[in-house]
């Protein structure tokens, strides 16, 4: 009988479930919260297509969850994967800074992309 691989040594084509992990904390629908919604669904849209999956969560509503995370403020983004856990909070008007924070490159911001 093989032993099975550590998750961990999967490649990352085997992982069940999408790339990315993503869960969005909110409170109700404040202004600022309604624009980080907005900005963090453009932002996967069109960086992270058919790669990840968004969990947005009312702290309204579950305000267990949002203690759970000690959560300092809203709205909180947390990146559960790929790679370490990152935590974001704002609107995430400032695509560049969300963008490196996820480890996503844009093909205009790498060097290494242009022969």
């Amino acid at each position: 009988m093989e032993p099975e691989p550590f998750p961990d040594f999967l490649d990352p084509s085997e992982r069940p479930g999408p790339e990315y992990l993503l869960h969005l904390y909110i409170t109700g629908a404040t202004p600022n919260s309604t624009r980080a919604v907005r900005n963090i669904k453009d932002i996967c849209e069109q960086h992270l297509k058919g790669r990840y999956e968004l969990l947005i969560i009312d702290v309204y509503q579950q305000p267990e969850l949002a203690q759970e995370h000690d959560l300092i403020g809203v709205p909180t983004l947390i990146k559960l994967r790929p790679g370490l856990v990152r935590r974001m909070v704002g609107d995430f008007s400032d695509r560049a800074r969300v963008l490196k924070a996820l480890g996503v490159v844009s093909p205009l911001d790498d060097p290494a992309g242009h022969e």
